[in-house]
């Protein structure tokens, strides 16, 4: 009889530290100066956008139980191993309020966070999107400059600690060889344009959050009064792209890239002229910034080889190869490489 007391009292004191441990919360302060009350272990997230989600795919996989933006034909081949046929509940912030909140109920995730550059209401946003969905939201603040102080405290939030050092390792190592090259090059920095859209006459402008990365590579033609701080870029005109008539011009779409290299006044451009122009690679996404996330990283590797090949003294194609491998867990063929730079190198 006494035996199976203490039996019972064994299986209580289990039951209870089990119950313990499972509700055990913690306090953790977000990047907009929020306390927020967490699950001690976070097992089940849902990212805000994709900005968000595809820096959460590289650095915790496994934790997903729902998308916020779905996958295209150029993302799937690359991501979709990654997250099978997880479901889709729409952009929660940023978006076009598209939330499908019964299929967000059903996941029962823990944590909905956000990643990237902190709008100046950021703090209200997330109390707001907290308090209409119920589930604790946090925001990550990131820039390209410190993506990796961003990995590394993902890694201490989501107890990925080890791939987020790792992957914090590898873009500071990105980084501070992109500063040397700059170094190197001095005010030779190369003049160039980015141009958006089918037509290409949108730019993105120096100044702004998608401007970020060709403003630390390039000198950036695009000067405007007011820049834009959205994918869409700038709206221009001919005129004032042929009054900054940059020596480098990259498109974004193959639609623009095609037309500069037959129409008369795009051929009337110095770039154009000297066949110095450039279509981005897009593979996951889009290696100049759409979303402007951390696969920018590859646009700093793609750009600083093209444009100074004389002082970047790497392997393009070893390194990124290494970035799916590290990123995406996926093993990127030569073939592959290939196709994503077919229209990416100097003519």
């Amino acid at each position: 009889m006494f035996k199976k007391i203490i039996s019972l009292l064994l299986a209580m004191t289990m039951l209870l530290s089990f119950v313990s441990f499972a509700e055990e919360k913690i306090a953790f302060t977000d990047s907009a100066g929020r306390t927020v009350e967490l699950p001690k272990n976070i097992e089940r997230i849902v990212p805000t956008g994709p900005l968000a989600q595809l820096v959460l795919l590289s650095i915790a996989p496994e934790k997903f139980v729902g998308l916020s933006a779905k996958l295209d034909d150029t993302s799937r081949p690359f991501i979709e191993p990654l997250v099978e046929d997880l479901p889709f509940v729409g952009q929660l912030y940023g978006g076009k309020d598209e939330i499908n909140l019964e299929e967000l109920a059903k996941l029962d995730p823990q944590l909905i966070l956000d990643v990237g550059e902190p709008k100046k209401t950021i703090k209200e946003d997330m109390d707001e999107l907290q308090a209409r969905l119920g589930i604790p939201c946090v925001h990550i603040t990131m820039y390209l400059k410190d993506a990796g102080n961003t990995y590394q405290e993902l890694g201490k939030l989501l107890g990925k600690e080890e791939k987020g050092e790792q992957l914090a390792e590898y873009l500071n190592k990105v980084y501070k060889r992109m500063q040397e090259i700059n170094d190197k090059a001095g005010d030779n920095r190369v003049n160039m344009l980015y141009c958006l859209s089918e037509a290409g006459l949108n730019v993105t402008a120096k100044g702004s959050f998608h401007g970020e990365l060709i403003d630390m590579v390039t000198d950036n033609a695009a000067v405007v009064d007011n820049p834009i701080s959205r994918g869409t870029g700038n709206e221009v005109d001919m005129e004032q792209i042929l009054l900054w008539n940059p020596e480098v011009i990259v498109f974004e779409t193959q639609a623009a890239y095609e037309n500069a290299g037959k129409d008369p006044l795009w051929q009337s451009l110095d770039a154009i002229k000297n066949k110095k122009y450039m279509k981005v690679p897009v593979g996951s996404y889009n290696w100049m910034g759409f979303p402007p996330s951390v696969q920018r990283y590859l646009g700093i590797l793609w750009l600083q080889k093209t444009l100074h090949p004389e002082l970047a003294d790497y392997d393009l194609k070893a390194e990124v190869q290494e970035y799916f491998k590290l990123f995406y867990d996926y093993e990127l063929t030569d073939a592959q490489y290939d196709e994503l730079v077919a229209y990416s190198l100097m003519k």
